[in-house]
């Protein structure tokens, strides 16, 4: 994760805390750091029944300055404890003097060893550090780095973080970069003891110059955070059946695009990983929100499900986070499955209906653009909502859900955040009629505030007979969107702090099958400390 550029100027430190939480718009069920500054999600893993979460984190204040390795813990996915600072940056001449960056978590015949990118200067390497059997201290490895330096023979944009796994009884590790006037890549070593590495090459190689930095789908100059495994779950090396094969596309090559520092969106490829190559086929994106699903990173669990966490970046002005004291939100941890076309599908963990607390069923109902007032009358409202629809549209019909509503006195939104569906059909050559749609955030009138970002986010959604499950998670500033499987991820910042839902067709007609709305839990209570 590139350093941003800002002063130093922070809020004291013993005012960090008091100001992130009384923060209205910070989350309160989305884990968030103490305060301070957070990004990547880091070495997430379950070990020995817990699940752990390090992440990148500046206690000293709102901006990316000297990272160091948060680490929570949970038991259940939902609620986290606060542990001690896994690492922090070394003595003026280390190599990781300038902070230490992202990297993974995996257990080393039972030792849980930390590969991560170390930073000095301009310059990150990789390094290493082993931990207690309770992953709660940490000793880094005196001959960091254990990369010296990136292939000599090529000219690089930027080389950080990792993906490390176990293969044929060896190590194996990706490493993030990019080569200038080709694109981004990930480049592929080997070692029998993730101390002294082997360079073999580059996986597979991008093209920054199809399409344009301003595409939902253009590769960028550099692959951030890259995650390679297997589409139907474990690690690259694991094969799904005795006989070794691994056929079609069973692997995804998940990286977030770069370019001269600025972070774009986080995009996967589908293909064969075999030897030492990467096939890709298709590329998707991850998330339809863009940037406001950074830096994903994945692990297998205990029960077998692929869980992901994303980075929520901010979308409001940075000395705003700096005064109040915050910035970075994780998001909630979610189930990767794999759909029949062969894309990714993505749902919150079960877990997270522990929160749920008051809850209000919402008659089925048939709503038309001709409808007069708000389609469907809720009866729940709030910052802190978890809903659940499963809607059924009628061609070129378009359903509109407004939340985190304040409305003036004649009914109309002065502030709203609109999730709107929309469904056309097309017909194929064999003349067989596919159903399919769009999902659409409108932001235009999510915030009074001038400085925030209110830019629409939208992307492709299957409408098998037009039906659609959707699910919307609204935390605060925090807004997490499922629509038939596929996110859409987003930061809203509501001035007025209205809590009010409405649903509407604003053309054609829908039905609304099932609306269930709960309000939402808090996550911590007492309070937190900068250094557990």
């Amino acid at each position: 994760m590139t350093e941003l550029t800002h002063p130093l100027a922070t809020v004291p430190r013993d005012e960090l805390v008091a100001r992130a939480a009384a923060d209205p718009l910070r989350p309160r069920f989305h884990f968030v750091s103490p305060a301070g500054w957070l990004n990547d999600p880091n070495g997430v893993a379950q070990w020995d029944g817990t699940y752990h979460l390090f992440y990148q984190y500046n206690p000293e204040g709102a901006f990316h300055h000297r990272i160091q390795w948060g680490h929570a813990t949970s038991t259940d996915l939902v609620t986290w404890k606060d542990q001690p600072v896994a690492l922090s940056a070394g003595g003026p001449d280390s190599t990781d003097a300038d902070g230490c960056w992202s990297g993974v978590l995996v257990n080393d015949g039972g030792t849980p060893t930390i590969v991560y990118s170390g930073r000095h200067g301009e310059h990150e390497l990789p390094c290493v550090a082993t931990g207690s059997p309770d992953l709660l201290s940490w000793s880094k490895f005196a001959d960091n780095p254990v990369i010296a330096a990136p292939p000599a023979d090529l000219d690089i944009t930027a080389y950080r973080d990792h993906c490390v796994w176990q293969e044929g009884g060896r190590w194996r590790q990706l490493v993030g970069s990019g080569i200038r006037g080709c694109g981004g890549t990930a480049f592929l070593y080997e070692s029998a003891d993730l101390r002294t590495w082997e360079y073999i090459g580059p996986l597979c190689i991008g093209d920054s110059s199809q399409g344009s930095p301003t595409d939902a789908d253009w590769t960028g100059t550099m692959w951030e955070c890259v995650d390679l495994f297997r589409a139907d779950g474990g690690a690259p090396g694991q094969v799904p059946d005795a006989s070794g094969a691994s056929e079609g596309d069973s692997h995804v090559l998940v990286f977030s695009a770069w370019d001269d520092g600025v972070t774009h969106h986080p995009l996967y490829w589908t293909g064969r990983y075999s030897g030492d190559a990467f096939e890709p086929n298709a590329l998707n994106r991850l998330d339809y929100g863009g940037r406001y699903f950074y830096a994903p990173q994945s692990f297998q669990d205990e029960s077998g499900r692929r869980i992901m966490f994303g980075w929520l970046q901010e979308g409001r002005e940075a000395d705003t986070s700096v005064e109040a004291g915050w910035s970075g939100v994780m998001s909630l941890p979610r189930v990767v499955s794999r759909d029949s076309d062969g894309s990714l599908s993505f749902a919150p963990v079960p877990e997270v209906a522990a929160l749920r607390r008051e809850h209000v069923g919402v008659t089925p109902a048939m709503i038309t653009e001709s409808t007069s007032g708000p389609g469907v009358v809720t009866g729940v409202a709030g910052p802190q909502l978890d809903l659940e629809l499963e809607l059924e549209l009628d061609p070129g019909a378009v359903v509109r859900l407004g939340v985190l509503e304040t409305w003036d006195a004649d009914g109309t939104p002065i502030e709203q955040t609109a999730i709107e569906l929309s469904r056309e059909d097309a017909s194929e050559s064999s003349g067989e009629a596919v159903s399919r749609g769009t999902l659409r955030l409108d932001r235009t009138r999510s915030s009074l505030e001038g400085d925030v970002d209110t830019d629409p986010r939208e992307g492709p959604v299957p409408m098998p007979g037009g039906r659609v499950s959707l699910r919307v998670i609204v935390d605060r500033s925090a807004v997490e969107i499922f629509a038939n499987g596929k996110p859409l991820t987003a930061r809203v910042y509501p001035r007025l702090g209205g809590g009010g839902i409405s649903l509407d067709a604003t053309e054609g007609t829908a039905r609304v099958v099932r609306f269930d709305a709960w309000t939402m839990g808090e996550i911590f209570g007492s309070e937190r400390l900068l250094f557990p």
